[in-house]
């Protein structure tokens, strides 16, 4: 394991795929984005940001410029990649699917929940971008409906959850308690009191979980990472609100199918 990214033993164990969850970790930033910043978004250098995504496809074995992600609206907007685009070509959606080899497709996150998927058999593989909204609002299982369009199957998928906020670090209010629970009664189980009167704390990581096991994917790897508890590993736009920061870096979790 680098101290560049994160990896699932489950997706590691495919031939023929290479993913990394990146930490914020062996890039150029500076300041609040240090030091591997890839959230184009930000207010970073447009150099930096540029080198660090330069630095993630040679780590991932694509070649430069190979590394696409796009504009994250917390939508169920999915996207086939087949070939790169630029930033200002970025479309607006929150997953992106493949089964172009050499085209890493990537997804930018710093708390929200980043899901990369694979079908080693049939060489397609996703990314996802789930926050809350994300989540409930049906991303994962389009992702996975859009990945067996190109001939994945979602038994044979599988799923990891990279670095996200963890539950002792998400305090929400009674309102969201309430959206959730009115969606799905069982939604409840996500949520424990927080020692603050009107509040709980929300399990993000397992309500992903729960929504892909319930759309049939079999396997389901969790790597159990919490951006907002590391600040020395990850950005966390929710710490960098607590200290008042102007703003914070995003990583990039990405994966490719090797030419």
């Amino acid at each position: 394991m680098s101290d560049m990214y994160l990896q699932a033993s489950s997706l590691s164990a495919l031939p023929g795929i290479r993913h990394a969850f990146f930490t914020r970790n062996g890039g150029v930033s500076g300041g609040i984005y240090e030091s591997l910043n890839g959230g184009v978004g930000s207010k970073d250098a447009a150099e930096h940001v540029s080198e660090n995504r330069s630095r993630m496809e040679d780590a991932l074995g694509v070649p430069r410029g190979h590394l696409v992600s796009c504009y994250q609206i917390h939508s169920p907007n999915v996207i086939v990649a087949e070939k790169p685009w630029t930033r200002a070509e970025a479309p607006r959606a929150d997953a992106i699917v493949t089964r172009t080899p050499g085209l890493a497709v990537g997804v930018a996150t710093a708390d929200c929940g980043p899901i990369l998927f694979a079908d080693g058999e049939a060489s397609v593989v996703g990314a996802a971008h789930s926050g809350w909204k994300g989540a409930i609002g049906g991303v994962l299982e389009a992702a996975i409906e859009s990945m067996e369009k190109l001939g994945a199957r979602r038994e044979r998928i599988v799923a990891a959850l990279g670095p996200m906020i963890s539950q002792p670090s998400y305090e929400v209010g009674a309102e969201f308690v309430a959206q959730f629970t009115a969606h799905a009664p069982d939604n409840a189980r996500f949520f424990t009191p927080s020692p603050r009167e009107g509040h709980a704390q929300f399990d993000l990581p397992g309500y992903i979980a729960m929504r892909l096991t319930r759309a049939g994917v079999a396997h389901v790897e969790d790597l159990k990472a919490c951006t907002y508890a590391a600040a020395d590993r990850f950005y966390s736009y929710r710490r960098s609100t607590h200290r008042h920061e102007p703003d914070y870096g995003r990583h990039i979790n990405a994966i490719a199918i090797m030419g």
